[in-house]
């Protein structure tokens, strides 16, 4: 056999095998057990030998039966892990001395080796399971010293989980709020008439009441249930209670078959005009003094946030309209309003990173066709590169149809006219219309000029469709001159939710309507104490107004007095930081013990 091809030289027959492990099994009895049957492990062992009775590649020990040579068959498919019940612990020693059990192989081994070793060895297992004998001197003394302080001085501030309390502020309209939490949110709904007036008054007085840290019975609290209630006040003009005057943008649905009886009657459209004027000079007039913290103003085409001196990060009066069209800015710079394009500038900084190269290379040409504007000669010339602005395109006005004169056919090919090129040098501007990146900032005294454009402006009303001749929408937290007061409405569902193979019972909670940024803070605050620290909560924002979280690139901290505002303290300390959300806004809150998590 050994002749034929592919035949391996190690290969045993079963009988060899068999013969090898019955002279094993001899071996093995024969170090067990001496001539007269004594056993032989009262005697001293080398430090490098193997266990006595221990069969080389057995899982565990080897017990001899009696006194003579015979052995325990081993288990072939036996490992540490099956040869021994995990409800068999052993007593660990922790770092105080005391006892606890542990069903580790690590510990069983240990235990095992105490049965049959020597003191020298049974002290080797000791210090394995005890964390104390293992230190140094050095190492005990700190560990008494640590062990002498308190549980804070203990617990490294590095271990510790981060605790978020507080979100970033989320300056875009909510349409719909979803809370859910695996304790009950019914309290939230139907309040007694007196938990309602009083909630009412608090709001209207700017009174907060003070919450404990954690409540055991939400429904029975009435303090909670009033606090509730004032959260989701809001103040609307004009309020017309058969039609829903927000969202405005792309809201036709809303107003079709609805009546409209200023639709064709030009006097009262210009009564709604005049009175909605008056609500909005009431409304800068209140913001100018710190009164009124923010307001927003909802047309059919576009939206303006306007922010109190001290929040945002800017120590003046900043106003932001998004979407915005050519047109429109046109005109606000034929009124002698100064706006800047925060999203645009970000990304020609952006881009001017990215290539320093072509940025230089630009600024050089600027300066040297400055400097050749110098000559009468030239004017013309200048005249042409200042109609191409900073869209750049005279730039590559020649680079475009060089390669007609390396093919030797520019005179067969009609260039485009100056109308064209007109066309061309604008189509970078008018491609910013209706996007984000339209949004326009204006900032100080240029926000009282635009109050006045957007009065005279007749571009903020329709002049056809299912809006004609109706005002924008004037939202604010406080009171205004001619506003009305709503609240959101909540209603509050338990249902059912599947937790792997078994079913949980979910509450959940619903918001609807304008909810402004402080009320969306207000109602957060309110659920850490009543749903003790964890909750989630779904947000629907009104898409136009997600970019109103931009911030500018030089924001400068105001330090206005903003007590007076109406607001809660802790939303006006919400509220006083730049955005960080950039142009997006938050679309989920999570609460986990008192510690907030988000996305946007």
């Amino acid at each position: 056999m050994s002749q034929q091809a592919g035949y391996s030289p190690s290969f045993k027959r079963p009988a060899e095998i068999m013969r090898m492990r019955r002279k094993r099994a001899r071996s093995d009895a024969g170090a067990c057990s001496g001539p007269s049957g004594r056993d032989s492990a009262g005697s001293p062992r080398q430090s490098g030998s193997s266990p006595a009775c221990v069969r080389p590649f057995s899982p565990g020990p080897l017990f001899s039966s009696g006194g003579g040579g015979g052995t325990k068959r081993r288990n072939p498919f036996a490992n540490i892990e099956n040869t021994h019940s995990p409800r068999k612990k052993f007593l660990i020693y922790n770092d105080d001395g005391e006892a606890e059990a542990s069903d580790s192989p690590k510990a069983i081994r240990c235990a095992e080796r105490e049965a049959g070793e020597d003191v020298s060895t049974k002290r080797v297992c000791q210090g394995v399971l005890s964390f104390r004998e293992s230190l140094t001197e050095a190492e005990k003394q700190q560990q008494r010293e640590i062990s002498s302080k308190s549980p804070q001085a203990i617990a490294p501030a590095s271990i510790a989980p981060p605790v978020c309390t507080e979100y970033p502020a989320d300056w875009s309209l909510k349409t719909r709020l979803l809370f859910t939490s695996p304790l009950s949110l019914s309290w939230a709904e139907q309040p007694k008439a007196q938990e309602e007036a009083l909630g009412l008054s608090q709001h209207c007085r700017a009174q907060f009441s003070t919450l404990p840290h954690s409540l055991q019975d939400p429904k029975s609290c009435s303090e909670l249930r009033s606090a509730f209630q004032q959260s989701l006040v809001y103040w609307q003009h004009p309020s017309l209670p058969w039609i829903s005057l927000f969202p405005r943008i792309n809201a036709e649905r809303s107003f079709a078959g609805k009546s409209t009886p200023w639709a064709q009657d030009t006097s009262l459209q210009q009564s709604l005009m005049r009175e909605w004027s008056v609500s909005l000079s009431s409304l800068y007039s209140l913001l100018k003094a710190r009164l009124c913290p923010y307001f927003y103003i909802c047309s059919y085409q576009f939206t303006v946030l306007f922010r109190a001196a001290g929040l945002g990060g800017s120590a003046a009066i900043t106003a932001l309209i998004s979407p915005t069209t050519r047109g429109l800015r046109e005109a606000m710079k034929a009124e002698g309003i100064e706006f800047s394009l925060p999203l645009v500038e970000e990304m020609r900084k952006s881009k001017d990173h990215q290539n320093p190269a072509e940025h230089q290379g630009k600024e050089e040409e600027h300066d040297k066709i400055s400097e050749d504007c110098s000559e009468p000669k030239k004017a013309a010339d200048c005249r042409a590169g200042d109609d191409g602005g900073e869209d750049g395109y005279n730039e590559d006005e020649d680079s475009s149809f060089s390669w007609l004169v390396e093919m030797g056919v520019q005179d067969k090919i009609k260039k485009p006219d100056s109308i064209s090129i007109q066309l061309r040098k604008e189509g970078h501007t008018v491609s910013l219309d209706h996007k984000p990146e339209s949004v326009v900032c204006v900032e100080g005294p240029d926000t009282f000029t635009l109050i006045n454009f957007l009065i005279n402006c007749k571009s903020v009303v329709a002049a056809a469709g299912s809006q004609a001749g109706l005002p924008p929408t004037l939202l604010a937290p406080m009171a205004f001159r001619g506003a009305t007061m709503h609240t959101l409405k909540a209603r509050s569902v338990n249902v059912k939710s599947q937790v792997g193979s078994t079913y949980q019972n979910i509450s959940s909670l619903e918001i609807t309507g304008p909810i402004l940024p402080s009320s969306l803070h207000t109602i957060t605050t309110l659920l850490r104490p009543s749903q003790k620290g964890n909750f989630s909560a779904t947000l629907y924002t009104h898409a136009p107004t997600a970019v109103m979280n931009t911030a500018k690139q030089q924001c400068t901290g105001g330090s206005a007095d903003l007590s007076g505002c109406g607001l809660h303290p802790a939303s006006v300390q919400q509220l006083q930081p730049p955005p960080s959300l950039g142009s997006t806004a938050l679309t989920h809150l999570n609460m986990n013990n008192y510690s907030y998590t988000w996305k946007n």
